[in-house]
Formats: structure tokens, sequence, C-alpha cells
């Protein structure tokens, strides 16, 4: 039978499609832990369970519901690796660093699906690989340069032409692509409400609801005072990412806000089964990237960089829906008109060099954060680097080095240039192509 549709309150369509349930766990008094956690998404509950699992008192403050921001809104493309090939990583990291954090982030696929297994989180999990589509000549010669770099370290990718795209897409309107035979889909809204289960299984305590407003140090320990009570702590872990509030303002100023919108049509069955026909996550080379996937109710799933404007229902201020819908008859002119069910969009941290940081804000003090749209596999793995770091290991086993917060010249501004470009580039060609 298929779901209802999302109602206008939904995260997403992923919230209402979930077969995983929320989490509602309120707090009452005050609270001793080991490890406080700011942010029930991938990074935070990551490290919940990795910490619990290794007997550590781990304590999950979220503001909102399980899922609330990025890890919920998510196209749900588990990648490996990062938005740089690998050159340019070991470029920007040093070789052995480079390295290190290439060889981890393309295993995340493998660990995350790992996680999905041994958990039995109901994620629609289907790992037969995404493709990065060339929208462009160009945007091929790039596709080329990646799958060399990754041929060379063994990595099972493979190289498509225009021909082998249009097969594997459902469309002729790209110039190749790269298939990536460690990568997947899910739903990402079941993924971190599945990690959030697991976390609580296995020792940690999540609290929904729940918003961290003050953070002090007092006699060796933090303090995170709440609505409903106070956590003390002996080390704390804000994971938070592009959701970071005032808790600690600065990190508002270390990366630029990117926010990017997801339209999804209707159930459309076997009327879809064209689009994507095996399976796959597809995103493309282009500066404004778009992305396209079909979820297991037969709905097709388009998005782009940006904030949704207006409804899903077409009218006439429903900005996004006008340019979903015409974006979708571009692709695949065979499927007819199609009805969109709902819109929405979430925010992206993207730092100055595309790479993600950890940094110590304080004695004890430390987000991961940045993850420049790549949140499911780098969230995860360094969730459980952190629990691995926090549990007593050496700080040189985490991803990257512990660094102290450097703020973006300018993330602000750009963000809201970012903003107003994002608008006009859908307005525009709305405009354009109803003419």
């Amino acid at each position: 039978m298929l779901m209802s549709a999302p109602d206008k309150n939904s995260v997403s369509l992923w919230e209402a499609s979930a077969e995983e349930q929320p989490i509602h766990s309120p707090m009452t008094g005050d609270i001793n832990t080991e490890v406080a956690i700011v942010g029930g998404g991938f990074t935070g509950l990551s490290t919940a369970l990795h910490l619990a699992q290794q007997g550590i008192r781990a304590h999950v403050l979220e503001a909102q519901t399980i899922g609330y921001g990025g890890s919920g809104r998510n196209v749900g493309l588990v990648n490996a690796g990062l938005w740089l090939p690998p050159r340019d990583i070991t470029a920007r990291l040093g070789e052995s660093r480079g390295a290190e954090l290439t060889r981890r982030l393309a295993e995340a696929p493998e660990y995350v699906f790992s996680l999905i297994d041994k958990h039995r989180i109901q994620c629609e999990a289907m790992r037969r690989g995404t493709i990065h589509a060339a929208h462009s000549p160009k945007g091929y010669q790039e596709l080329q340069r990646r799958a060399e770099q990754w041929n060379r370290l063994g990595a099972p990718v493979e190289l498509l032409d225009r021909e082998a795209a249009a097969e594997k897409t459902g469309t002729s309107a790209f110039y190749g692509g790269l298939l990536d035979h460690r990568a997947g889909v899910i739903n990402p809204m079941g993924y971190v409400r599945g990690l959030g289960r697991a976390a609580m299984a296995a020792g940690a305590v999540v609290n929904t609801g729940i918003a961290a407003g003050k953070l002090r140090r007092e006699a060796g320990r933090w303090h995170l005072e709440t609505a409903s009570g106070s956590v003390a702590a002996d080390s704390v872990v804000l994971a938070t990412n592009a959701y970071t509030g005032d808790l600690w303002p600065e990190l508002k100023r270390c990366f630029t806000m990117i926010h990017y919108f997801q339209v999804a049509t209707e159930p459309l069955g076997e009327r879809a089964a064209r689009v994507l026909p095996g399976g796959h996550g597809l995103w493309t080379t282009g500066a404004i990237m778009l992305s396209l996937r079909r979820d297991r109710f037969g709905r097709i799933i388009i998005g782009s960089m940006g904030r949704v404007i207006g409804g899903a229902r077409g009218g006439s201020g429903d900005i996004s829906a006008k340019w979903a819908k015409r974006n979708l008859r571009h692709l695949f002119p065979d499927l007819g008109e199609v009805e969109l069910e709902t819109a929405w969009h979430g925010q992206i941290a993207m730092t100055p060099d595309h790479l993600p940081r950890i940094y110590r804000l304080a004695e004890d003090l430390y987000t991961p954060i940045g993850y420049n749209g790549r949140g499911i596999g780098p969230g995860t793995v360094f969730g459980m680097a952190m629990a691995g770091f926090l549990a007593g290991g050496d700080e040189s086993q985490l991803p990257l080095p512990v660094t102290a917060l450097k703020t973006a010249p300018g993330a602000r501004i750009k963000s809201r240039l970012y903003d107003a470009a994002f608008t006009a580039n859908q307005m525009v060609k709305n405009t354009v192509a109803g003419r």
C-alpha cells in the first residue's frame, strides 16, 4: 500500500516515508555523563553509538526531532570520498594525510551499509552505485580525470560514454558519466532514525526537543543548560554542522551556507521505470548541481541548489515546482506530464577549500563540521572516529588533524550572494522556458 502524501509540516518526503519510527524522548532533571553530544544527525548519533559500544556514557541533545536538520533533508546518495578528487585532497593536506582521508572516505559507503545490515535499519537501502553525470563536454573531461585518479587507487569506478550513460540514466541529455559501484541510495531519515535506535540500544541516551541554551566550563567539566535541566559532561561534541545556532556563535562564521532544494513527484509506479532503471542515484557536474533519484514508491526526486520558492502544486508562484517540471520534461520527454507531491530544502556547510574540519573550540570541546554536501558517509565515519578518540584513542588516528577554529572571510556575505544567485537561476530559467 502506498503511503499518504507528506503534510505541509513535514521536514521532507523522507520523514513521511521512513519505515523507522521517530524517536520522542524528553529530558527531565539534571544529567551527569561522560560525553555530551549536541545534535541528533548522522555525526551526533554515530558518535553516540560508537561511544556506547565502547562502554562510554554518551548523552545526545537534539533541539527538534531526530533528522530535523540536514540529515533528514539529504538527497540520500551514499557516495565515496569528497567533492574533491583524490589528487586535489593530497595537494591540500599533504601526501600522507590526504591519502589517509581519501582511503577512509572511500570506504565510507561500505561502513554505512554494514551498519544498516548489522542494526537492521529500514531505510530503503539500495547499493547499486551512483552516477556523476556530465552536463557538458568539459564536465566529461573532469570525470575522465576523476576516473583516472580513482582507478590508480583500485576503486571500482566505471567511466561511461554518452551511449552508456543514456542507457543507465534513461536520458540522452548527458555527455557521459562516472559510475561508482561503491555507492548507493538510502532514505536518509530512515537511516538517521536507525542510528538513533541503535545508539539507544547500545546504552546511549538520546533526548529530543531539548535545546542547549548555554555552555560553560566549571571545575574541569562542561555544563549545558536547557529548559529541562542541565547536563554535566567531561567532553562535548557539537554535531550541528550547517544547523549550528548560537551555542557557539563563531561557528556560523567558519563556513558558507548553501541551501539545497528537492521536489518529489507523486508515486509513478511503472511510468518511472525508465528513469535510472538500475536504481542508481545521480548528480551532475554543473556549477549549479542537479540531483536525481527514485524512491521505492516510484517517485522521482529532482533537486538543485537554492531554497524552495512557492509550493509543489505548480501555481503561478510555485517557482521550484515549475523548475522541476521543466527539467523533467527536458530529461524525460516520454514521461509525460507529472503531478508533484512535495518540496523541501536543507542547509549545507561549505568550507573555502571544500574540506571538512575537526575543530577544538576549547579544552575537551570539539566539532566536526563542513561536509560540503557529503553528510552521510563522512558524518558516519567522523562520528566513529570521534568516539574512538574520546574513548582514549590517539588524536593522530582521526581522519583530519584537529585545529583551532578559523573563520571564513566574508562567509555571511557569500551566503546571501549564493542565495540570491540560486533564486535568480530558478526564476530566470523558468522565464526563459516559458517564452
